[in-house]
């Protein structure tokens, strides 16, 4: 299958990146999202805080012929490298790189995700677009805006003054109504009366996204043990129906832990783009050395903090292991990728895109 319609069609800034012979299919968020929202497939976006899970993660879409989405959180990567060690710029070059030593020819995009504010305070406003305008200028292609933490009316306000920028680009573009909480914690489901005043508010200031995530019972990060997974695919549904006449499609968070009997049910409710983050990071962490991993834990332990803020405090041990160890982690992320995009009903998506446009 040819894509070299694809490649015509990546982003002007990206083709002076990568250079006019690249054959790295580096496109506009915008331009799967508004292709795909009547086809019942998911495409994966991967949180991929440790490097290792990149390669194979790219196999298995090459192999499976799936379009994906390689994303960080502001958490994850701010100016500062967030928790991960990876600034916007590292991160776009990793992907480069790696896409550059295995051929990776499979159309996919760079996603900024969760640019969070959780003030109406100018100064976190301006702390979040500050990321966003680093994402344009290194090649992102595709931004999920998060002011979900305020008020509605705040919310709207916020993240249609965010989004202006990477509106005038024609990015591809995902907002989100009611705050997704962490795992041990509980959160107001979304209504569909919310979901529907949030993207109208948002047309109103002429703000169109492609997705919107909504609180629909999920959670990011492991279950603890003995919590229930809970996600409301009703209430999802619903949510759909009412936007999905602007063009707005869903996007669902806090899919590891997550039965991949259930994860394919959800495109039946409007879903297409499924979040996997954390399962990326349990691999890497189940395939590091056992002595690198001790010391991690112990960090964490002492430091009171969650494992995955020790990547960024051992991000050079980590990227130095031996060949054996990046290996092993390769070859756990492809199976688990493969299982992933044939869940998510990916497989052949994308020659679908190619076709479609």
């Amino acid at each position: 299958m040819s894509f070299k319609k694809l490649l015509d069609m990546r982003p002007e800034n990206i083709r002076a990146k990568l250079g006019t012979k690249s054959k790295i299919c580096l496109i506009n968020g915008r331009d799967i999202f508004e292709n795909i929202r009547d086809e019942k497939v998911i495409i994966m976006a991967c949180n991929t805080r440790i490097k290792h899970v990149i390669h194979g993660i790219m196999k298995a879409a090459m192999e499976t012929d799936s379009l994906v989405a390689f994303e960080l959180a502001k958490s994850e990567s701010d100016l500062k490298g967030g928790y991960t060690g990876m600034t916007p710029q590292d991160y776009f070059d990793v992907i480069v790189e790696y896409a550059d030593e295995i051929g990776y020819d499979r159309p996919f995009i760079i996603h900024g995700d969760h640019l969070t504010v959780k003030t109406n305070k100018e100064e976190d406003i301006k702390s979040t677009e500050e990321v966003i305008a680093e994402q344009l200028k290194v090649g992102y292609t595709c931004y999920a805006l998060d002011a979900s933490f305020n008020e509605e009316e705040d919310n709207i306000a916020i993240t249609s003054r965010m989004a202006k920028p990477i509106v005038e680009m024609g990015f591809g573009l995902e907002t989100e109504v009611g705050e997704i909480k962490s795992v041990g914690s509980s959160g107001e489901i979304t209504t569909v009366e919310e979901a529907k005043t949030f993207v109208e508010g948002l047309m109103d200031n002429g703000i169109n996204p492609h997705l919107l995530g909504i609180n629909n019972g999920s959670k990011h990060g492991n279950y603890l043990e003995g919590e229930e997974i809970s996600i409301d695919l009703e209430r999802t549904g619903e949510c759909y129906e009412a936007v999905k006449k602007y063009g707005v499609c869903i996007a669902q968070h806090g899919i590891t832990g997550t039965p991949l009997h259930l994860v394919g049910r959800f495109a039946d409710y409007g879903i297409r783009k499924g979040n996997v983050g954390t399962e990326w990071q349990n691999i890497a962490h189940r395939n590091l050395p056992d002595d690198l991993m001790a010391e991690m834990k112990n960090w964490a332990s002492e430091a009171g903090k969650d494992l995955k803020f020790a990547t960024k405090q051992f991000l050079n041990e980590i990227n130095g292991i031996p060949e054996k160890y990046k290996k092993a982690i390769e070859d756990e992320s492809r199976k688990t990728a493969i299982e992933f995009f044939e869940a998510f009903r990916a497989v052949g998506s994308a020659k679908m895109l190619a076709e479609k446009v």
